[in-house]
């Protein structure tokens, strides 16, 4: 993050939950185990089951909400100075909370940055959040951004894992140029990459398993966020020993060859 504030590298997601009344304490109980375990950085949005998963979100934070970054995004219809405001204002109430340590453009729409950026600063001013940024925007939409006022934006979050190394060619670099960290959203391909035998054969020669070999591969980097989704307190558990995992030049060097990067400039990709 800019303004000197650092967080965790390894945060929490929260899309799909809070959508099964049968897996709702198991939920609340995955996301409190998570910040127990130092995964602090809660990531969710308003359209997650039009808005059940915040309220999960706030009940999960009862009595702890300080000890979290909270993090929030905005359909682009929303993303006018005014209907920014009533946004905002809404996910404060599900998530019960009276402000949000980031929130997110999450993604682009007819709405110009520039009024964008003036509902964001707005807020930051009324102190509704404390930062702003934006998810899914590719380096010619950034440059639009800064271009616009928006050099304030503290993150992009974007599609980010092995099967999708798209942003290594220009985005990411262009990120930490500007000082601004990437948020790698489904970091484990919403976990098809689980099912591959490749990464699975070698995770499993360094005593890891495919999902962790995944996330220690996105968290190489240290201006790069990982925000994957768990269900249950073993799952939570199993994505934290990522985090304390170096990977050998020799491990990179075999996921390089099971999953090159494209030769070329691709279009950021979406789920």
């Amino acid at each position: 993050m800019t303004d000197g504030e650092s967080v965790p590298c390894l945060g929490q997601g929260t899309w799909n939950m809070g959508e099964r009344p049968d897996r709702r304490s198991d939920e609340i109980a995955a996301l409190r185990a998570g910040i127990d375990f130092g995964m602090t950085l809660i990531d969710t949005a308003e359209m997650y089951g039009d808005g059940a998963t915040e309220e999960l979100v706030g009940e999960a934070l009862s009595g702890i909400r300080d000890d979290v970054f909270l993090v929030s995004k905005a359909y682009p219809q929303n993303a006018s100075r005014d209907r920014l405001a009533e946004a905002c204002e809404a996910s404060l109430r599900r998530l019960r909370t009276d402000r949000l340590d980031l929130y997110l453009l999450h993604w682009r729409g007819s709405v110009p940055l520039a009024d964008t950026i003036e509902g964001m600063q707005a807020l930051v001013k009324a102190g509704k959040i404390r930062h702003w940024g934006v998810s899914n925007l590719d380096v010619d939409d950034m440059d639009e951004l800064v271009a616009a006022g928006g050099a304030t934006c503290v993150t992009d979050q974007i599609l980010y894992n092995l099967g999708r190394r798209g942003p290594e060619r220009e985005l990411l670099p262009w990120l930490t140029e500007h000082g601004m960290s990437a948020m790698a959203y489904s970091p484990v391909e919403q976990g098809r990459l689980v099912d591959d035998a490749g990464l699975a054969a070698i995770a499993a020669s360094i005593g890891l398993t495919a999902p962790q070999l995944a996330l220690a591969w996105v968290l190489r980097c240290p201006a790069v966020i990982a925000i994957p989704k768990a269900g249950t307190v073993a799952h939570v558990g199993e994505n934290r020993k990522a985090a304390d995992m170096e990977l050998s030049p020799e491990v990179l060097a075999r996921l390089d060859d099971a999953f090159p990067a494209p030769p070329g400039r691709i279009r950021l990709q979406m789920l």
